[in-house]
């Protein structure tokens, strides 16, 4: 068997996806995810002139040899654009190895671990109230974990809170738009919004929530000890982790358990925060880090240190990277949780896909490959849109971390 056509897609069927198609000799095909939020051009000028032409005339089934060929075989390695191509590739080949052994991809994986994969949802709201009752609905929803950020007194706009309560889409602008922050401000009222939740809803739901990367290290420690009495499952993102040392000293000051990752691309970005157990989930997702070969990589390695995972799951994932996010899920012995943000109604028309949702899980569905194809005549229809994720800044109008 050998490849004989690679073509890149890009489709805006309300914001923009890159998809990757690996065709054979034999009709199979498979397809990976290439999204990169903002940068989505990037990696598919990346793929088409530099990583399909290598592809033609390749066997397939060496999927960990080819992964090797386009890491170890470009001088200049890792990044945001070269992960996310090679793991559109590593994702594609997955595919087609479980198609052609007639099989959902987890059965190639090791076989199920579990029955379901554990979501969480997003609640938001412009205070504390509205996200309250956010949270209500997605407990009625069957939710048993949720992810709850709410709108922070004296500031325009917050990370997190959207019009849209389902279907947040933080690529808001053709040119950055500006958001102002104000850590005292935040500080001072996260807290109260999961005091609240907690004497609303009790202790039974699982309550995650998200800092986005905008905390020092001290300010984060004193967070998390502020949220040790509401028992959060996780706080996110809670300072930069360039500097994977800076989570030494928010371990030393609370328990609540950290996540982080989303933006990490090899497993040496998380290869001391992993080992030195400072934190609790990894959130590295297969679109960022060059695919499911890669990140089962980073999953066994943090397995050894009581690190679960977390995949990243927001809209600016396409569905093929949830359907290939949900067979490794399944599959791993440390799982954690998964995020799930719902996609519109034209992208799943556009992502045809096998996996469904009931009682707070996820399910991969028993299609063979990782159950996502793509209706590429509807693709068509939706045209590049150039959109940029924001920018933010302090009250003084210096530049902050987004």
């Amino acid at each position: 068997m050998k490849i004989t056509d690679a073509k890149v897609i890009v489709t805006c069927p309300g914001r923009n996806f890159v998809t990757l198609k690996i065709i054979t000799d034999e009709g199979v095909y498979g397809i990976g995810d290439a999204t990169l939020n903002g940068r989505e051009l990037a990696v598919a000028s990346y793929l088409q002139e530099h990583l399909v032409p290598c592809l033609i005339g390749r066997d397939p089934h060496q999927i960990e040899d080819i992964w090797q060929y386009f890491y170890r075989g470009a001088y200049w390695r890792r990044g945001p654009v070269t992960m996310t191509a090679i793991a559109a590739v590593d994702t594609a080949l997955w595919d087609i190895k479980a198609k052609i052994a007639g099989l959902p991809l987890y059965q190639l994986l090791g076989g199920k671990s579990r029955s379901g994969v554990m979501v969480y949802g997003h609640a938001n709201g412009r205070d504390i109230e509205e996200t309250s009752d956010e949270v209500a609905k997605y407990l009625e929803m069957g939710y048993k974990a949720i992810r709850a950020q709410a709108g922070v007194p004296g500031l325009a706009s917050t990370y997190g809170v959207s019009k849209d309560k389902l279907f947040y889409e933080p690529a808001d602008a053709n040119l950055p738009s500006e958001n102002a922050w104000s850590t005292a401000k935040y500080l001072d009222s996260a807290p109260h919004l999961f005091e609240k939740l907690r004497e609303r809803f009790g202790f039974g739901p699982h309550f995650l929530h998200d800092v986005h990367h905008r905390l020092t290290p001290i300010e984060a420690a004193r967070l998390g000890k502020a949220f040790e009495p509401y028992r959060l499952f996780w706080m996110e993102d809670a300072t930069p982790a360039e500097n994977q040392e800076g989570f030494r000293l928010i371990r030393k000051h609370t328990t609540t358990p950290l996540a982080v990752g989303e933006v990490f691309n090899t497993i040496y970005d998380c290869q001391t925060l992993i080992a030195e157990q400072l934190i609790d989930y990894i959130r590295t997702t297969v679109v960022h880090a060059g695919g499911i070969t890669h990140l089962r990589r980073i999953f066994d390695f943090a397995s050894l240190y009581h690190v679960r995972s977390g995949c990243h799951g927001a809209t600016d994932l396409s569905p093929i990277c949830m359907g290939a996010s949900l067979h490794l899920g399944i599959a791993i012995p440390n799982f954690g949780v998964q995020e799930y943000m719902r996609h519109t109604k034209e992208t799943d028309d556009v992502f045809p896909h096998a996996y469904s949702f009931r009682d707070g899980c996820l399910y991969p569905g028993e299609t063979p490959g990782h159950g996502v194809d793509i209706d590429e005549a509807l693709a068509a229809k939706f045209p590049y849109s150039r959109a940029y994720l924001p920018v933010n800044r302090l009250e003084d109008g210096s530049m902050w971390n987004w």
